[in-house]
């Protein structure tokens, strides 16, 4: 499987938030989004979801199922979690389960992989934000796709939450899954990196680079010839269309 972005561009309320982004990952590997506040990560993810239309460009998917989209092969988590305060944390999960045709990991199994096993019968209006984080992550297991498209996956949870997203993660690439991850921090795996609204992404030729290699918050990231180009424009987009009612980042 390959997950490719080329010459992407993206208007958002008549403002210019990125072009000429390009990516590509294979099956295994994992993509971390970086930059500063409105750089457009969040934009980014939304595009590969099928959220939101380029302005520009094409995202391309090949070694999946030919009759269905990209973002119809692809999780998205964005900042906001989709669960319903009255219902419990199984009642929560078993209804994504139906929705999504969840099939291999039963809801069960996937709330102990979470650390939530014990708060089976708790309503979701009494979990704290972290625990709501990992009730969202939970989703993931339940109704497996290959592409898992993260936004700032690590927001809200502890040190152990961290881990074991990690963790999970590091199993998702082991099965042959594909992972882009719009984060300000370490991701505790290793991951190329696509920095979005620099200036420095420009090799003296005035071609697009990419910052690559080695593990996000350790490794120096070093050049790789697949991808990236900064923000042309400095203002930060406009807030996001209707859909999780995420905002732009």
């Amino acid at each position: 499987m390959r997950l490719a972005g080329h010459d992407l561009a993206c208007v958002r309320g008549g403002r210019q938030v990125f072009a000429g982004v390009n990516f590509a990952l294979g099956a295994g590997e994992a993509l971390a989004v970086t930059g500063r506040n409105g750089a457009g990560k969040t934009t980014l993810l939304r595009l590969i979801a099928g959220l939101l239309e380029p302005s520009g460009g094409r995202i391309e998917l090949s070694g999946g199922r030919a009759d269905t989209s990209p973002g119809e092969q692809a999780h998205y988590l964005g900042h906001r979690e989709a669960l319903k305060p009255a219902l419990s944390v199984r009642e929560n999960l078993d209804f994504w389960y139906a929705f999504l045709s969840g099939r291999d990991a039963s809801p069960a199994s996937a709330l102990d992989a979470v650390g939530l096993a014990g708060l089976s019968a708790l309503p979701a209006a009494y979990l704290s934000a972290g625990q709501r984080r990992r009730l969202a992550l939970a989703r993931l297991l339940v109704a497996p796709r290959p592409i898992w498209l993260l936004d700032e996956p690590t927001a809200a949870l502890d040190a152990a939450g961290q881990q074991r997203l990690g963790e999970l993660m590091r199993a998702h690439l082991a099965g042959g899954g594909i992972i882009v991850a719009a984060t300000h921090g370490p991701l505790e795996l290793e991951a190329k990196e696509l920095k979005l609204g620099s200036q420095d992404a420009l090799d003296p030729t005035g071609a697009p680079s990419v910052l690559a290699g080695g593990r996000r918050g350790g490794a120096r990231p070093q050049a790789h010839p697949q991808a990236e180009l900064p923000t042309r424009d400095p203002s930060p987009p406009f807030a996001s269309l209707p859909g999780e009612g995420e905002k732009s980042r």
